[in-house]
Order: structure tokens, then C-alpha cells, then sequence
């Protein structure tokens, strides 16, 4: 087979999902045979691009029946685009609707889905070590941003405001962390707080904590403590 370079442009490339534990739970997999693909050379923006794993390995693409697939989660964020595995109903979004969160209603004209507020360019944060697909509302605004480094770790404190309902911002990163490897993960949402602590060990730790503000009754105030280890 002979190697070939693909050129990816931020509007337009092709994907499947890498193994996550919640995929093989489904009913419809069929076994196939397939290859690891290492001879094929990725470019993303004009970039050399080399796609990695959670733990930090090297993914190879997979061809398969003429095709050749690349690992979803890794080429969108190098493309700056959101990302989301719904393990409950076995489905991958890419794009803006990834931070959905699965509440959109069943009935027409109720509760819309935050992911009409949620992504990853608030424009009124700006962190330098936070996750790139690190989601915000998009009015969210920062009235306390420290960040450091300790030990070699980065540490970020973070406290912002936003309109958005306080269920809506506690359930998407409750969905966000669903697609990470987290070793320990416990949630605590409510309409009027939410309280979100997640680690995967020997890697980062997070706590997200959302109340109403006490200085405007019209904003909920967020706050984000992550840090590497």
C-alpha cells in the first residue's frame, strides 16, 4: 500500500470514535478485519500532526475496505472543535452540539439544549492552562483568574459570571467529564447550585462549584479549581 499525506482543513474531515470502555457495550459491532496504518503522515492547518491517546500513546489511522479512519477525539482538538461521546445512547457529536448535555426535551417547545451557550470561546475567559475543549458559556466572564506553576504543575483558580442557568452550565460539565478517563467522579446538581469533582490520577483534579451571585441577583457565579499532578 502505497503512503499517502492527508491534508486536513478545519471545515472538512472524516472520523471515527477511539476506544472508549462504553463503546463496546452496544449491540451492534460487527468484527471486522482492519489495519494500523503507520506509514500515512497527517497534516492539520498546514501543521505535521501526530494524534494521541488520553495516556499520551500514539494512534495510528485505521484502514479498512479502502477507507482509512483517523481518531476522532485527537483530530478535533487539533481543529479547535468540540467533541462528545454519549455513552448512554451510544452516539459521538462533533461541533457545537457537543456540549448538549442530552437534555433537550422530548417535548417539542420546552427546556433547549446548552448547547446553544456552551463552548470553548467565551470571550471574557482567557486561560492560558486550561483544556482547549475546556467549555464556557458564551457570556461567561472572569472576575477572578489566577493561574501558576508548582512543581511543574500548572494550577488554574477561576471564577466567572454568566446569565445561564445554573442546571444547564451543572449538567454540561457533568457530560464533559463523562468523556474523560476519570478515576474518581461525583456530581451534585441543583436549579439554584451545583458541585462537580473529578480526578484522573496521576494527571489532573477538578472541582466546579456554581450558586447564584451574591452581588447580582441576575448572575450565577461559577468557579473552577484545576490542577495538574
Amino acid at each position: 500500500m502505497n503512503n499517502r499525506k492527508w491534508l486536513i482543513t478545519a471545515g472538512v474531515f472524516t472520523l471515527v470514535l477511539t476506544g472508549s470502555a462504553g463503546v463496546y457495550a452496544g449491540t451492534k459491532l460487527e468484527t471486522i478485519k482492519a489495519y494500523l496504518n503507520h506509514g500515512l503522515s497527517i497534516e492539520v492547518n498546514g501543521q505535521k500532526f501526530t494524534p494521541k491517546g488520553d495516556q499520551g500513546t500514539k494512534l495510528a489511522p485505521i484502514t479498512y475496505d479502502g477507507s482509512t479512519y483517523l481518531p476522532v477525539r485527537s483530530i478535533a482538538e487539533a481543529l479547535d472543535t468540540d467533541v462528545k461521546y454519549d455513552a448512554k445512547n451510544n452516539k459521538v457529536s462533533i461541533g457545537s452540539s457537543s456540549f448538549s448535555g442530552g437534555s433537550s426535551s422530548n417535548n417539542a417547545g420546552e427546556s433547549k439544549s446548552p448547547s446553544t451557550e456552551m463552548n470553548t470561546q467565551a470571550s471574557g475567559v482567557k486561560s492560558k492552562y486550561l483544556p482547549a475543549d475546556f467549555p464556557f458559556p458564551k457570556d461567561a466572564k472572569a472576575t477572578s483568574l489566577i493561574e501558576s506553576t508548582v512543581d511543574g504543575n500548572k494550577k488554574v483558580s477561576l471564577t466567572y459570571t454568566t446569565k445561564e442557568s445554573l442546571l444547564t452550565i451543572g449538567t454540561s460539565y457533568k457530560n464533559y467529564y463523562l468523556t474523560k478517563n476519570l478515576t474518581q467522579n461525583s456530581e451534585d446538581i441543583q436549579t439554584d447550585e451545583f458541585n462537580i469533582i473529578g480526578r484522573e490520577e496521576g494527571k489532573y483534579a477538578v472541582t466546579i462549584t456554581g450558586s447564584m451571585s451574591a452581588d447580582n441577583e441576575e448572575l450565577n457565579e461559577i468557579t473552577v479549581i484545576w490542577g495538574e499532578e
